[in-house]
């Protein structure tokens, strides 16, 4: 499928973001390391589709130095993120190789991978695989993409309950996509299965403006309505963010609905999860407030 115009083929900004081959250092404190160029399973939607794919292999070893030589001199680095490309594709030899060489980066104290693989080949998260996920002295997360709730089959949530018995917290991501999980009992269903599963939903990405997806985007004014019937559905452990990666390289920002209206100094009027709307009374200091500091014990 032919893209449109205000289609790119870099649509989140990889590139300008890229100081050295493998490394997207767009915010401050945490970088991305895209590790290898493969996935198990290539999504039509994807947003990587123009470097990812058959024939393309793992940072080279001269380049994989040179990103961590770049995460060890940048102390402000607190998170390195493993993407591509799915890192889970590697074997849990060159996987743990790495993990730990991240983790003898002092002022890295995170390691998170992002992956598809427990969701299209769950039989390969291996007590070997989960052993080398873990970063001695660090703390390591797993970001699960699935999007729609038949993808967590049986199998799929013993895979993860593996990797969070091991001490691994998991968060989740999906993509809103038209005909898939753009329906109010869809998306509701799938944040509960991941909570079952012991996954925080995280993101809920909008479409990226990739070429030839057209077809599969929301409009924004959609996933908002979207978000409203789910706040009203489930609890706050069931709740993602639902994010906009505005195209560019200028980063996520949320994109849900706004719920509170200002009122200038007076108030707010706050919307409820039934869409009535309730006023809100701010509390109004002249000079100092009247507490500071840590609360009394007590009070």
């Amino acid at each position: 499928m032919t893209g449109t115009p205000t289609e790119r083929a870099d649509p989140i900004g990889d590139n300008a973001h890229s100081p050295v081959e493998g490394i997207v250092h767009r915010y401050q404190d945490r970088v991305l390391l895209k590790l290898v160029n493969v996935c198990a399973v290539y999504c039509r939607f994807c947003f990587r589709r123009e470097m990812v794919g058959p024939g393309r292999q793992m940072l080279s070893a001269q380049h994989l130095d040179a990103a961590l030589a770049y995460v060890a001199a940048h102390p402000e680095i607190w998170e390195v993120i493993l993407t591509g490309g799915d890192p889970l594709v590697l074997s849990a030899r060159r996987l743990g190789e790495v993990i730990r060489r991240i983790a003898a980066i002092d002022h890295v104290k995170i390691v998170r991978l992002h992956t598809r693989l427990p969701v299209v080949s769950p039989h390969k998260i291996t007590p070997a695989l989960v052993r080398a996920l873990k970063a001695p002295a660090k703390t390591t997360y797993m970001a699960l993409h699935a999007n729609h709730p038949r993808e967590l089959t049986p199998a799929v949530r013993a895979a993860c309950a593996r990797i969070v018995d091991a001490g691994i917290p998991m968060v989740s991501q999906s993509v809103l996509l038209r005909g898939v999980n753009d329906d109010g009992p869809t998306l509701e269903a799938l944040m509960r299965a991941f909570v079952e599963c012991r996954i925080k939903p995280y993101y809920l990405h909008h479409g990226d403006l990739a070429p030839g997806t057209s077809h599969f985007r929301t409009t924004l004014g959609e996933g908002q309505a979207l978000m409203r019937a789910l706040r009203s559905r489930v609890s706050g452990l069931a709740q993602p963010a639902y994010v906009l990666d505005i195209p560019g390289g200028y980063g996520k920002v949320p994109a849900g609905p706004g719920y509170i209206d200002m009122c200038g100094d007076a108030g707010a009027m706050v919307e409820d999860i039934n869409g009535v709307k309730r006023q809100y009374a701010q509390p109004s200091f002249r000079g100092t407030p009247p507490i500071s500091g840590l609360p009394e014990i007590g009070r």
